[in-house]
Parts: structure tokens; sequence; C-alpha cells
């Protein structure tokens, strides 16, 4: 049986390779966190489908896969799926030194991730809604000097001006204040998710101090995020993915009426199919 350093390094050079990325730095990232020391003593719930197994025992080894682990079972809360927050991170294009703010940091693994990407140079400002969760992340996370864990609601609290917001909770659209918060050349990951069914890993690039760039990474699936959650905007979202390809998104607008490029239409803002350069 190989070392358990061996079973991270596979694991990290497993889980890039998923996501469809050869950066040698976030293979780094993932091989140098382990995941044992995020997700609680084992044997481990692993989510599958509608309910949780546990591995055999308490061997770290057996988390070493691309698996979603249960933080708080009772509550859906899980340590995400690390092939998808590969492909995420990894469309971030973090650089050392960048702030990053974390939105859902859970116990604080992929916060934990982050740090290592941009270094001691750089900073992670992670929080985290539920007290018990920011709690165990501010233990977890104690070693990395540039990250500071704060038990609050993202909608409620001013973020601080970002190179990378993070956020793994699911929002029907992102929050004025989400926006307002990028600096220019900074990139807001969210998951845009209805109330129903998959949604969309969002990219969103502040091109400059009114204009954004926008992507659709991949469908997901999230826990809803408290605070930024509207039936409408779930309606016109769900119905936008129903009609509309997600290669077609191109921009995100705010203030302004929707045209015939609108992909999906919410309060005050909207996604285009049309490229920033052509309007």
């Amino acid at each position: 049986m190989g070392t358990l350093q061996e079973y991270r390094r596979f694991f990290a050079e497993f889980v890039v390779a998923s996501s469809g990325s050869k950066d040698e730095r976030l293979i780094n990232a993932f091989a140098a966190v382990p995941r044992e020391d995020y997700v609680g003593p084992g044997p481990w719930p692993v989510f599958v489908g509608s309910r949780y197994l546990h591995t055999v025992d308490a061997d770290p080894r057996s988390i070493y896969q691309d698996v979603l682990v249960g933080l708080a079972v009772e509550r859906k809360i899980n340590n995400g799926q690390p092939s998808l927050h590969a492909h995420c991170i990894a469309a971030a294009g973090l650089k050392p030194g960048e702030f990053v703010t974390h939105v859902g940091a859970g116990t604080g693994y992929y916060s934990a991730v982050l740090a290592t990407l941009v270094g001691p140079t750089g900073r992670v400002v992670a929080l985290e809604v539920e007290a018990d969760l920011a709690a165990k992340a501010t233990e977890n996370l104690r070693t990395f000097r540039h990250v500071q864990v704060q038990a609050a609601n993202a909608t409620n609290v001013p973020l601080p001006a970002s190179d990378l917001i993070y956020v793994n909770a699911g929002a029907t659209h992102p929050p004025p204040a989400w926006l307002d918060a990028l600096n220019v050349g900074g990139r807001l990951i969210m998951p845009l998710t209805p109330n129903d069914g998959f949604g969309v890993m969002l990219k969103v690039t502040r091109a400059h101090a009114s204009a954004y760039a926008a992507t659709a990474i991949c469908r997901v699936a999230f826990i809803p995020c408290v605070g930024a959650r509207d039936d409408a905007t779930s309606a016109s979202l769900s119905s936008a993915l129903r009609r509309q390809s997600l290669e077609e998104v191109r921009s995100l607008h705010r203030g302004t009426a929707p045209d015939a490029t609108a992909w999906c239409v919410g309060h005050g803002w909207w996604l285009s199919s049309s490229p920033l350069a052509a309007l």
C-alpha cells in the first residue's frame, strides 16, 4: 500500500486532470492540503445521490477520491466534489499575492487550497454562515496567517475589495455588493441556481468600472445561499437554462434595459449572449 502522501499526490493529479487542467500550481496546492484535517474524524459519510454511505474505516486514504464528504449530514452540507472545485478554481486563474473572498467556506478545506495558491503575500477572507462550521474552519486554518475566518452571512456584510470572490452556495442572482467588491480584473465565480434542478457555475470578470464579461463554466447543484434567493429570478433562470446553451453567455449588465441578446434577466441585471467588444 502506498503512503498517505502518495495517495494525496495521486488524488491531486487526478482531480486536476479530471477538470481539464494541467496547472502544476493547482496540483501542488491540492497535494499540500490534507483533506482529512478538514472533514472531522473517520469513518466518513460520503454523499451518494440522496443518501450517505460510510467509509469502511478511518484510514484517510478512503477520502482521497473524487467524492463529497459529509460535514453536517443532517443539514446536507458537504465538503464538495474535488474535481468540480478544481475546475472552478482553475478557471479563476489565481496568482500569488491576490486577495480572495471565499463565501461558504464550510470547515475551510477549499479556503486552504485557495490560500496555498495565493501564498503568504496574498490574503483569503473566508465567510461561513453556519457558526459551528466557521468555528471549525477557524481552528483548521490556524496555521495560515494570511487567512481570516468570519462567521457571517456574505449577503449582510460588506465584502472587501477582491481579486476573486469564490462562492460555494447557490444564488439565483449576483448580489450587487458582490459585483461592487470586485477589483478591475477581479473575478466572481458563483453557482447561479434555480430553486429546482441544476444551475450553472458562472464566472463574471470586471473588465472596467461598469463592464463585466461573463462565461458559464459548467452545470452545478449547490445548497442555497441564504439571502441570495428570489423566486421570480429563479423562474427566469430556469427558463433560460431550458431554452438556451450555456456557451452563449458572454457578458453581464447592470442598470440597463435588456435587449435582444438577453440570455437571462433579473432585477437590475441581465446576462447577454453578446461579448463586451461587440457592444
